[in-house]
């Protein structure tokens, strides 16, 4: 192996945590059963990391090998970085009709007439989604396999989730996506989010959403003793009608673990104790932002917790309702990006 291959194994065993490493270096299936059982899972992972250079080293194993072990890795455990949504637009009448070789075939194609030095590989998951590795080059240099790009694309939807893609590289991608999946377009979905399956079940409608028709209210589920029998009714009333408006905006059931959603304002600045501000031609811009481990989950409690007041504002609803989480408000209302946010390495 060359040194460019041993530094992005070296870089992979670093991300594969130990306990995962057996299960990974099995499924690759490049080497033998005497070989896997020659290494010791219980040493450390510099240990480990030697052990399997020398194993590859004697199997002869080259970059596109070492890809493959990545691309496991990776399809395994794919709420890493940040995931970006995008749409293909206007199908071909033969786009529902596109299988995997023919997809295969055309995407490399196509993506190697637009840039002459990219390695492609390609790779169908049980749920079907097709998996797309690239190291992108240029006219003058290699692929660099340190800093690929993974699209993930599920054939006979218009549904493309990319992470680390840099603007340079977007009108690349979109125009080999878009010929060989056989649309006329893409857009940017205005969705992004670090859990992938998150932001697939969102947009795709995947998750399994409940709207009750009856709302037990929170004093019935607690079975709370109360000694002001008054007190308790009153409070019961509005607790039940907080917890409807959580539900009818959010739903009943476990919800896509977003981590985050932006508000880019672009808004006539309206207070009249600032005049400076408010007689300003060109409108007031800020971005708001909210974040959390998980934002609906957090979202719907606030609501129905009262912390937040009901009934819930379209601005937050939208986020299932629409499967977006970056909106741009102007003075018309909310609606998504007018321009094509640019994903970040």
């Amino acid at each position: 192996m060359d040194e460019s291959t041993k530094r992005l194994l070296q870089r992979l065993m670093r991300r594969i945590p130990t306990q995962m490493l057996r299960t990974t270096l099995d499924k690759w299936g490049r080497l033998t059963g005497e070989q896997l059982q020659s290494m010791d899972f219980t040493q450390s992972k510099w240990a480990l990391t030697e052990k399997l250079l020398a194993i590859c080293e004697e199997n002869e194993l080259a970059v596109k090998h070492i890809t493959e072990l990545e691309m496991i890795y990776i399809i395994d455990n794919p709420n890493q970085g940040m995931w970006y949504a995008f749409q293909l637009m206007d199908p071909e009448d033969d786009a529902h009709s596109v299988e995997l070789t023919q997809f295969k075939e055309q995407f490399k194609s196509h993506l190697r007439e637009l840039i002459r030095h990219v390695s492609v590989k390609i790779k169908k998951h049980t749920d079907e989604a097709v998996w797309i590795r690239i190291a992108w080059g240029d006219t003058f240099s290699r692929p660099n396999h340190m800093k690929p790009t993974y699209v993930v694309h599920s054939l006979q939807t218009p549904y493309v989730f990319v992470t680390s893609l840099t603007s340079k590289q977007k009108p690349l991608l979109s125009q080999a996506l878009v010929l060989s999946a056989r649309y006329q377009a893409i857009k940017d979905a205005n969705l992004s989010g670090r859990k992938l399956t998150a932001i697939r079940d969102l947009l795709m409608r995947q998750y399994h959403q409940v709207f009750p028709t009856r709302y037990p209210t929170p004093l019935a589920e607690n079975n709370q003793t109360v000694s002001n029998q008054h007190i308790e009714r009153e409070q019961a009333v509005p607790a039940a009608n907080r917890l409807q408006a959580a539900y009818e905006a959010f739903g009943g059931g476990m919800l896509p673990q977003l981590q985050s959603a932006v508000y880019k304002l672009e808004t006539k600045f309206r207070d009249h104790s600032n005049k400076t501000m408010t007689e300003r031609e060109e409108p007031f811009r800020c971005v708001v932002k909210f974040a959390s481990t998980n934002l609906l989950e957090s979202l719907r409690h606030c609501a129905s917790s009262g912390i937040a007041s009901t009934p819930v504002t379209p601005l937050l609803s939208s986020i299932p309702l629409k499967g977006k989480n970056y909106f741009v408000i102007t003075d018309n209302g909310p609606g998504p990006s007018s321009q094509m946010r640019q994903p970040q390495n």
